[in-house]
């Protein structure tokens, strides 16, 4: 028979209460995944790492890791040049094109909340948007057909002499489209066409949606549920220096990358996070936390038009489907940041390289794709047969 306290105790436990003692246990669990001994790091992939460095200009964050297990990371080079102010592992960088899968995973959480549908059209949003047809699932896959805002807008702000320091907003972003109606690039579910304009879209419609700033949302939907503690939204429409120590480099050290109203836009870019805090994300996937599995299946499912090609493009994941291996990827480049975010599906392995140097030298990881003993993640790695070519002096 229970007893007088024991009641008392159970019926004062809230739901409030109940949430944060699991959010209490969660961030214990984090803490434990986080947990790394230098002295015990693969040393395969710290040599390799070291030659990425010296040899081929790396300059970033790496952070690998296998069955929820961080096997390496690291920190190579400077912050800022003109301070010389070295990297460390909480620093955080521009995500760049690989803020997409998020923005994606926020996409889907609505759609899986039943807040959105993924045939609805933009002109559910925007009733004045002047390309009619254009379905949810369309921009998610980059079939959309739009022109790119980031190319038109440069025209427009030029040829108005607009303030090219101020940060454009999503709004003003969706107002030029509406506004100058450039010509589209295609047929709504047409054929495949990498456009930051689709995600730049769905990131007005989820504020549309929720009725919150982009930012507000991503953080409660998505990084506080994968405890991305270190992770933000900066918007140079909403900031007028984007708060990072991390300073953009364009392939030579002289120059830093000035940061301009396209830094303004946010959803196909504009996610600020730390190597840590993106193994989290993937912890967080895995486990449910963030989408059900059945959705998650369906954002994983290639829907480019590519031909006889193991990679294509699925819901906010780029995807590589070698025989009996499939994973998921993204890249990121923008004003002096290089990304790359690579979750192997079957062996659960994660890979995360984020950098502050805009080189070549996140395309020479076939030998950490070798020691990891997964499939080599290189478009051009293979031929139209899908088999393997190996690179002439690949490192």
């Amino acid at each position: 028979m229970m007893g007088l306290g024991a009641m008392v105790v159970m019926s004062c436990a809230s739901p409030e209460a109940k949430q944060q003692e699991v959010k209490v246990n969660q961030a214990k669990k984090d803490s434990i995944s986080l947990l790394y001994d230098p002295k015990a790091a693969n040393m395969e992939i710290d040599a390799f790492m070291q030659n990425l460095h010296k040899r081929s200009g790396f300059n970033g964050n790496v952070l690998v890791a296998k069955k929820g297990k961080i096997l390496y990371q690291n920190s190579f080079g400077w912050a800022d040049y003109l301070l010389k102010d070295s990297l460390n592992l909480g620093s955080q960088f521009e995500l760049a094109s690989a803020s997409k899968p998020l923005t994606g995973l926020a996409v889907m959480k609505l759609v899986e909340e039943g807040k959105l549908k993924l045939d609805q059209t933009v002109n559910d949003f925007y009733p004045n948007f002047p390309y009619p047809g254009i379905t949810i699932k369309q921009l998610l896959s980059h079939r959309s057909g739009l022109p790119n805002y980031v190319y038109f807008s440069e025209d427009v702000y030029r040829a108005e002499k607009r303030d090219q320091k101020k940060g454009m907003s999503n709004q003003e972003a969706m107002n030029l489209l509406i506004q100058h109606h450039p010509n589209r690039y295609g047929a709504p579910d047409g054929r495949f066409h990498y456009n930051n304009s689709n995600y730049m879209v769905l990131g007005s419609i989820i504020e549309k949606v929720t009725g919150k700033d982009f930012a507000v949302y991503m953080k409660e939907a998505i990084f506080d549920p994968a405890g991305m503690k270190h992770t933000n939204v900066y918007s140079k429409a909403v900031y007028e220096k984007i708060p990072t120590k991390v300073i953009g480099h364009d392939r030579v050290w002289r120059r830093s990358v000035v940061q301009n109203y396209l830094d303004g836009p946010v959803g196909d870019k504009g996610i600020y996070s730390t190597v840590q805090d993106m193994f989290l994300l993937d912890l967080a996937i895995r486990d449910g936390r963030i989408l059900k599995q059945e959705t998650l299946d369906s954002a994983y499912v290639p829907r480019s038009d590519a031909k006889r090609s193991l990679f294509s493009y699925g819901y906010g994941w780029r995807t590589f489907n070698p025989p009996g291996n499939p994973m998921v990827y993204h890249t990121g480049w923008w004003h002096g940041f290089k990304s790359l975010y690579v979750r192997d599906l079957k062996n659960d392995v994660v890979i995360v390289l984020l950098t502050n140097m805009a080189n070549g030298s996140l395309n020479n990881l076939d030998n950490l794709y070798k020691i990891l003993e997964i499939p080599i993640l290189r478009q051009n790695a293979y031929n139209a047969s899908g088999e393997y070519v190996e690179a002439s002096g690949s490192k």
